[in-house]
């Protein structure tokens, strides 16, 4: 049977045949996506726990959606029936205005986590490896691993940046990879990093920028410029934090359209879920909504920041939803002591063995954790 043109392609990467049924059960629904998906990434963490467990372990937005969303989606609700691709349409071009991007430059997803796989899929091979964060978001192993590509880690900077220097280095690079904000550490690397690793990357690899946690910095440092400039870059866009849509589903994509269209090859893009489309498009219209939850986010990591200085425990300082503890004992061993104290913190970084992640919750939800804590650590 002859080669489909995506076979073809993915052939002449040098990936064997023998991948071709990893790459598929990875790509052809989007529920298989969550195999290594941001949903599927808190698998690791994923826990049956009781009613009125604090539940600060999966990077969520206890806030949820704004009432501008839920409104949507009530509204939409009773035309779940209909296609309606008009919905996904509007988010682009709301999406695309906000960011001084052409329409072709953005493409809306459910969630950020397939885009994710389809450039790892679309760029990296057995010659050309993923280069990412150590300690960082590793969902993009799982489709490296699809297709039998390397995965270069690389450790953070001692400010816990990433080391663009470093990364730049790796020859022959299929994706460099950058959480920015990072997770687990919810620290920045600079605009200036950014854009030194553009212009100093290995020729033919693509920077692959994820921004998901961007919008909760005090000081937020967007790249869709270097879209806007013709970059070899593919942006990130979830709705899943500030927005607290980890649920309803929606994401983007911003780059260039031959980029997209690479993505593309590897891509489910139907019909986008309308109640998802309708809560993204309201959430980008309410005003001030963004700056009012940075501010609350940030003054309850701030809070328990200054707790843990108290404490003399030391912390990886996020600008983000979550943040990183040195705990001085085993990672696993916390986290279950912490679990019988019915609060359930994130799951390990095997390279920073006595660090535990804590996703920032409500101010009350940071009160048991800090009571939990004190009582695990005998703080």
């Amino acid at each position: 049977m002859p080669l489909s043109p995506v076979e073809t392609d993915l052939e002449e990467r040098g990936i064997s045949r023998r991948c071709f049924g990893k790459i598929a059960s990875l790509l052809t629904a989007g529920s298989a996506l969550t195999i290594s998906s941001e949903m599927a990434m808190a698998q690791a963490s994923r826990v049956n726990a009781p009613i009125g467990a604090v539940m600060i372990n999966a990077n969520e937005n206890p806030l949820g959606p704004c009432k501008e969303a839920i409104d949507a989606v009530r509204g939409i609700a009773t035309q779940g029936g209909r296609y309606l691709f008009s919905e996904g349409e509007r988010v682009r071009d709301l999406l695309s205005e906000s960011e001084g991007l052409q329409a072709d430059r953005v493409r809306i997803y459910s969630g950020s986590s397939a885009p994710l796989h389809q450039t790892v899929i679309a760029f990296c091979s057995p010659t050309k490896p993923l280069v990412m964060a150590d300690p960082g978001y590793e969902a993009g192993t799982t489709a490296a691993d699809a297709i039998n590509a390397k995965v270069v880690r690389i450790p953070l900077t001692k400010t816990y940046a990433h080391d663009v220097k470093a990364m730049a280095a790796v020859p022959n690079s299929g994706v460099i990879y950058i959480c920015n904000p990072n997770n687990p550490t919810g620290t920045v690397t600079p605009k200036a990093d950014i854009e030194w690793l553009i212009a100093n990357k290995p020729a033919g690899s693509i920077l692959m920028l994820d921004e998901a946690y961007m919008h909760i910095s005090p000081s937020p440092q967007f790249n869709s410029a270097l879209v806007a400039a013709g970059k070899d870059i593919v942006i990130l866009r979830t709705f899943s934090k500030i927005y607290g849509m980890a649920g309803l589903r929606a994401g983007a994509v911003l780059a260039r359209p031959d980029l997209i269209a690479k993505l593309d090859k590897f891509s489910n893009n139907g019909m986008l879920p309308i109640t998802g489309m309708a809560a993204a498009a309201a959430s980008l219209q309410a005003q001030g909504l963004v700056a009012e939850r940075r501010a609350i986010i940030g003054d309850n990591r701030e809070d328990v920041f200054a707790w843990l200085r108290q404490k003399n425990l030391r912390y990886v300082p996020s600008v983000s939803n979550c943040f990183m503890v040195d705990t001085g004992r085993p990672t696993q061993d916390v986290i279950s002591a912490m679990q019988r104290e019915n609060v359930y913190i994130g799951r390990p970084w095997p390279v920073w063995p006595t660090h535990v992640r804590v996703t920032v919750g409500t101010r009350d939800e940071m009160a048991k954790f800090k009571l939990a804590f004190a009582k695990v650590l005998s703080v």
